[in-house]
């Protein structure tokens, strides 16, 4: 460690954190941030962060502010973004994010130190870069970061995925729930079979109703579906196929409340996603079916937690959309899950 990182260990710091544009990749960021307050203990951690993702972490002591993004990336943005972060006079910046426009957003800002990994080209822009890792054979995602810490001479905490609720959101789930009349003497499942990467991500609806069937007739489960907006479609695609119909939230949440809701849940089913990695970090046991992605690198990173995924030759793809017969999904059956899920319900 160079006498530069011992200095600032006692000298406040203003640093702002470029965050993951993917909630899963956000929620896989968060020891990488415990890990940059371990360094800088007397510095303010701010995170750039685009309006999907920043509710990420809203609820985390070590984060002293959000600074939200456009959505919309184009020079006139980058300048008048830029003039803002310059405004709260960073001293450093530190990149999560692999793009060229990220690193010349800070570098406009005037961000005197400038660190992430030299990808995309632009490596002129950094003030101190690393190669990024060759990911053969694939590690996890939450070490991508941690990796980049370590590489710029930072020391890296063992990582634990947490996800901090405060007891005001616990306590708006409860009464939703209550107000949904979920029955608190039966398990409560939630299904979220969305994934924003694509369709290739997404185990198909009717196994989604046929394993809801189960769980209501084996288990008297109640079973409450969630989901952004773009995920209605198939969520009322599973409800269609079941009776009595689960409750269908898409749509109907913020990203707190949803963590929230999950936190009370007794089991989470998803397929590769972000809500996924949120109840991993709750260490609400998840159950996560996998298809044209790789579980070594974005599989749930601790326990309570199992996978499912079939060897098929196409794998892994990592194609958004089946070009095929999307056998790595379709040959996934409902029972098979529903017995996976049985290890966690007592």
């Amino acid at each position: 460690m160079t006498s530069f990182f011992l200095e600032n260990k006692i000298v406040n710091m203003k640093i702002v954190v470029r965050a993951p544009n993917w909630i899963g990749d956000s929620v896989l960021a968060l020891p990488c941030l415990e890990s940059l307050q371990h360094n800088f203990a007397q510095a303010e951690i701010w995170i750039a962060a685009r309006k999907w993702v920043k509710d990420v972490f809203a609820g985390h002591d070590l984060v002293t502010g959000i600074i939200q993004l456009p959505e919309k990336v184009d020079i006139n943005s980058l300048i008048s973004t830029a003039k803002e972060l310059q405004q709260a006079n960073f001293d450093l910046g530190l990149l999560l994010t692999n793009s060229f426009s990220s690193a010349l957003l800070f570098y406009l800002a005037r961000i005197p130190r400038r660190w992430g990994y030299h990808t995309d080209g632009r490596r002129f822009l950094l003030t101190k870069g690393i190669p990024a890792p060759d990911k053969r054979p694939p590690y996890h995602q939450l070490y991508y970061y941690l990796n980049l810490l370590d590489g710029l001479g930072l020391e890296t905490l063992p990582p634990k995925l947490k996800f901090p609720l405060s007891a005001e959101e616990k306590q708006r789930a409860k009464e939703l729930l209550g107000q949904l009349q979920i029955d608190c003497h039966t398990p409560l499942i939630i299904i979220h079979p969305g994934a924003a990467y694509g369709s290739a991500k997404r185990w198909p609806p009717t196994r989604y109703a046929q394993l809801t069937l189960l769980f209501q007739q084996r288990q008297k489960a109640s079973i409450l579906i969630t989901g952004s907006e773009a995920d209605n479609q198939v969520a009322e695609a599973i409800c269609s196929l079941v009776s009595p119909k689960p409750l269908n939230l898409s749509g109907k949440t913020d990203l707190r409340l949803l963590a929230a809701l999950i936190s009370q849940a007794d089991l989470f089913i998803s397929n590769d996603s972000g809500p996924m990695h949120i109840a991993n970090a709750l260490q609400v046991p998840v159950v996560a079916i996998f298809g044209p992605t790789i579980p070594q690198q974005t599989g749930p990173f601790q326990p309570p937690s199992v996978i499912i995924k079939k060897e098929v030759p196409c794998w892994p793809c990592l194609y958004r959309e089946c070009p095929f017969d999307h056998r790595c999904l379709t040959t996934v059956s409902a029972e098979e899950v529903y017995q996976a899920s049985l290890n966690f319900l007592s």
